[in-house]
This record gives C-alpha cells, sequence and structure tokens, in this order.
C-alpha cells in the first residue's frame, strides 16, 4: 500500500500538461500548464493573475494518445506570483463535463 502523509482527502499527480481555460460567458482560450491534479482540484501556472472566486471553464491536455483531455468546471482558490513572470493557481474542481 502506498504511504500518503499529507492532509489532504485525495492524493495530488504531478501532470506537467498543457491545459487551457476560459470564463464562462467567454469565447477568448488562454494557454496554461497544469502542475498537478488531485481528485478535488487542480494546481496550474497562468500568464495572468485570477481573482479568488472566480470561475473557469478548463481543459487539461495529457501529453499521450490513451488518455482523453478533461474538461471541467473549477472555482479559483488562490492566485500567486512566481519569479518566471507567471502566477501559479491553485483551484477547486466543482464539475466534470462529459462527453
Amino acid at each position: 500500500m502506498l504511504e500518503y502523509d499529507e492532509k489532504r482527502n485525495y492524493a495530488r499527480m504531478d501532470t506537467n500538461c498543457e491545459m487551457t481555460y476560459k470564463f464562462p460567458q467567454s469565447d477568448r482560450i488562454n494557454d496554461a500548464k497544469c502542475i498537478n491534479l488531485s481528485g478535488a482540484g487542480l494546481l496550474f501556472s497562468a500568464a495572468e493573475a485570477l481573482e479568488p472566486g472566480n470561475a473557469l471553464e478548463v481543459c487539461i491536455k495529457p501529453g499521450n494518445n490513451i488518455t482523453p483531455p478533461m474538461t471541467a468546471f473549477i472555482e479559483i482558490l488562490r492566485c500567486s506570483p512566481c519569479s518566471n513572470a507567471t502566477y501559479e493557481v491553485a483551484a477547486a474542481i466543482k464539475g466534470i463535463k462529459a462527453g
């Protein structure tokens, strides 16, 4: 059995894959990088600061042809500036888009 020391409901899985996001009422699609993913949330890197509480639609694109992309609805929990002119964004998954 795997050891799991963090006090979380779901283990995090490092993904390091491409993703896109957009605001619900917008057609503008933004590129980002998914850092890690769990059963309840994700951490990603974005070129712009995103306000906590905002809702987004994301599409996570795994780096292989076996796993299909995942489209989900998320809520931004926090956004922190990084040293490389990007922002680290933590978000809760609120729903998965079927199909």
